[in-house]
């Protein structure tokens, strides 16, 4: 896991569900270029289109409410989304993130779309040029941890691996 994430902003509200993180009639494939080509088309068709490696989502308030599809996050990240922040997440997808291995942080971030922002997830803060560093919910470190070994999947092959030697 990169840190801090630099990345390039996008702005959402309150209250983004699953369902248009990526629409259900998408969620029979296992292919994660699917999924990265239909992220957040239940909200903006064009995203993935205007989207790049390395973005950043900023949100409100429940942040992947809704359905509990880990799909969700897999989109997000298949697509580019190098970070979500929000004021608060569903907590069924804030776990699912981190079990996937997006990075993520519970921020009240004042910025606009297509600022360019710095997250420090080891700091719990995100910096935004001309407006200042907002504290944010330090994720505890064993989290931090699987995210930086790739997810849960990742993170228990390594402590295997660790436990057979």
């Amino acid at each position: 896991m990169e840190n801090p994430i630099i990345g390039r902003v996008w702005k959402f509200g309150n209250d983004i569900d699953t369902d248009v993180i990526i629409p259900g009639k998408y969620l029979r494939t296992k292919d994660m270029q699917i999924f990265a080509a239909h992220a957040m088309e239940g909200i903006d068709p064009e995203f993935t289109k205007k989207a790049k490696p390395g973005d950043i989502i900023v949100a409100g308030d429940n942040f992947g409410c809704g359905s509990s599809r880990e799909q969700a996050p897999l989109a997000l990240k298949h697509a580019g989304i190098a970070c979500v922040v929000a004021k608060s997440f569903a907590r069924i997808f804030f776990r699912n993130a981190i079990n996937v291995g997006l990075p993520l942080m519970e921020a009240d971030v004042e910025c606009l779309e297509g600022d360019e922002i710095e997250v420090d997830l080891l700091k719990g803060e995100v910096r935004v040029p001309g407006k200042g560093v907002f504290r944010g919910n330090k994720l505890p470190d064993f989290l931090l941890e699987m995210l930086t070994d790739g997810g849960l999947v990742a993170h228990r092959k390594k402590v295997q691996s660790q436990e057979k030697e």
